[in-house]
């Protein structure tokens, strides 16, 4: 917890004092009324003291209500630092690291366990220091008030101390218990959201939220046992404050009686032990927050060792390339698998793409092309072999700079939630408004821009759902032309384009291929028969390459792919 609030010590040290002012001028009360009792029975004038009195309840207020404000302050301080902290890690992550978790759960990590951290702050850090020196600031005066009701004292909150003592670690079981659930809640809930139109079509929202649901019940049943014992513990304490008044009450009346001590010392004596409930109960409070605090700290710093990219600088930007030559591409006997249970997805990939121009990817499902870009954006590592960009190793490249000089368009199209400008400038933030205009004319987005009602500025919803399939599609691809690539990656980048849209990108493909490296997964005749070379890949091996006519000609699985599959009426002289 301390990594969290040292870069706010100083805060939270002044807060602490203010606290423990506030404590001084509580403990110094009793004394006044002591000496009060004792000035009133000596008939003398007791103007100063009632002065002092209520300078000191004043002052209790003023420093109570500063100290409150600074330490709520300093936790809110902590509270960002970690979700900062955090969001960073996340944003470094490897694929792979997140392909194991369930990004729901990561978001309760960065939003309820960082939450925690406020209370933990506040209540446990500073409640324990502050509390605990109060509490042994009162005993030490009820010690020089008199011995004997100080052991009694002594020996009730004894008792109530064991009891806590077995309470508490209940407490922190109960909260990891909790936090868990929570965290697996907010994982159904974005598994549900994540695919909401799936689940309305599939009649499945009855059983979706019965997996929420019953993830909520586990949350709600862990977080009763927490409130269990937090609530044993806290009215263990003040049981033993009510234990301790009547105690002290009855043997104090006896020693009065007795002439051992007198009656302000008794009445002085009883004010302290009602002022040891406040203390008694932060600290409490504070072992119990610590618990809670404790589990959350452990949650989210599960999420901080997960794997991250190295050279992983999230928010630092990437250099300009702009101008540079095409990149060459090399695959030297490539092994993969994505994880070491799992089958190898490349069984010795090879295969040498030079600079500018269009190479096409094609083989049956599963064949591991998609895999081919996955590496070059080193969103993985092999696991044998080596990959070059300009003769240069993958490994050796910075990470913000290797995929600078790439462009990147992903089978699905992903547009992210917000403006349509937004997302096009998503990887190009400082392209201008004249770049902007060129992009839309030629992936043919400016009709749809006429049409929005803002425009660039228009919303496109959670996922791009205000857009079609085929416009998001475009909105990917013109992301990715604006960063005017050294290599450009296509996943299926016209799969949900209609004839008159998929021609006119083409032309732009075609033309981008004239000025830099074209990499394509393809399925499509139009798009393979355009290549200037085609790789035909199966079960994770490259199995031949070369010109549609040559491939057709030679290869017998590009043939029957063919005749089969994107090549249902097939114009090829050489066949």
């Amino acid at each position: 917890m301390y990594g969290y609030v040292r870069p706010h010590r100083r805060a939270l040290v002044a807060g602490g004092a203010l606290s423990l002012l506030t404590g001084v001028t509580g403990l110094a009360l009793p004394l006044v009324v002591r000496a009060l009792i004792v000035d009133l029975g000596q008939h003398r004038s007791v103007t100063m003291l009632l002065l002092l009195m209520t300078a000191l309840v004043v002052a209790n207020a003023a420093l109570g209500a500063v100290g409150g404000y600074l330490l709520r302050r300093t936790a809110e301080s902590v509270v960002l630092t970690a979700r900062r902290r955090l969001v960073d890690r996340m944003l470094g992550l490897t694929i792979s690291a997140l392909d194991r978790t369930e990004p729901g759960d990561l978001m309760s990590r960065v939003t309820s366990d960082t939450t925690l951290l406020r209370d933990v702050t506040t209540d446990s850090l500073v409640g324990l220091i502050t509390g605990g020196l109060t509490l042994i600031a009162t005993l030490v005066l009820m010690s020089l008030m008199d011995l004997v009701l100080f052991g009694v004292t002594v020996g009730v909150f004894s008792l109530a101390g064991l009891v806590i003592g077995v309470v508490v670690p209940r407490i922190g079981r109960a909260a990891r218990r909790a936090q868990d659930s929570v965290g697996v809640m907010g994982a159904a809930l974005e598994r549900m959201l994540g695919a909401f139109r799936t689940v309305k079509a599939s009649g499945a929202e009855h059983r979706e939220g019965r997996r929420i649901h019953a993830a909520a019940q586990d949350a709600w049943r862990a977080d009763i046992r927490a409130a269990k014992w937090q609530a044993i513990a806290g009215n263990t304490a003040g049981l033993a404050i009510q234990c301790a008044f009547i105690s002290v009450l009855a043997a104090g009346g006896a020693r009065v009686a007795s002439g051992a001590i007198g009656v302000g010392t008794l009445v002085a004596f009883l004010l302290y032990v009602f002022y040891l409930m406040s203390p008694i109960q932060q600290v409490v409070a504070a072992a119990s927050q610590y618990q809670v605090g404790a589990a959350a700290v452990a949650r989210i710093q599960e999420a901080e060792r997960l794997p991250v990219e190295p050279s992983a600088h999230p928010g630092s930007p990437a250099r300009t390339v702009a101008g540079e030559a095409p990149a060459a591409v090399v695959f030297e006997q490539v092994r993969f698998r994505y994880r070491p249970e799992l089958p190898e997805v490349h069984h010795g990939v090879s295969f040498s793409l030079p600079p500018r121009g269009m190479t096409a990817f094609v083989g049956p499902s599963g064949a591991g092309k998609t895999t081919v870009f996955s590496l070059i954006e080193r969103f993985y590592e092999p696991d044998a072999g080596r990959i070059l960009l300009d003769g240069r190793d993958l490994r050796d490249w910075p990470i913000a700079e290797l995929r600078a000089v790439i462009g990147y368009v992903e089978q699905d199209a992903p547009v992210l939630s917000g403006s349509l400008r937004e997302n096009l400038l998503l990887g190009a933030p400082d392209a201008t408004g004249e770049q902007v205009s060129d992009v839309l004319r030629v992936t043919r987005l400016t009709g749809l821009v006429s049409r929005l009602p803002e425009g660039l500025d228009t919303a496109v919803g959670h996922r791009g759902t205000r857009l079609s399939g085929g416009e998001r599609q475009r909105v990917a691809i013109a992301r990715a032309l604006l960063r005017r690539p050294r290599l450009l990656l296509l996943d299926e980048a016209t799969s949900q384009l209609d004839a008159l849209n998929e021609a006119a990108l083409r032309e732009t493909v075609a033309e981008a291929a004239l000025m830099t490296t074209v990499l394509v997964v393809a399925h499509r005749l139009s798009t393979v028969t355009m290549a200037d070379r085609i790789i035909v890949m199966d079960a994770g091996r490259v199995k031949a390459a070369g010109t549609h006519a040559e491939l057709v000609a030679s290869d017998p699985l590009y043939a029957e792919l063919a005749a089969t599959q994107f090549l249902a009426s097939v114009d090829t002289p050489a066949a």
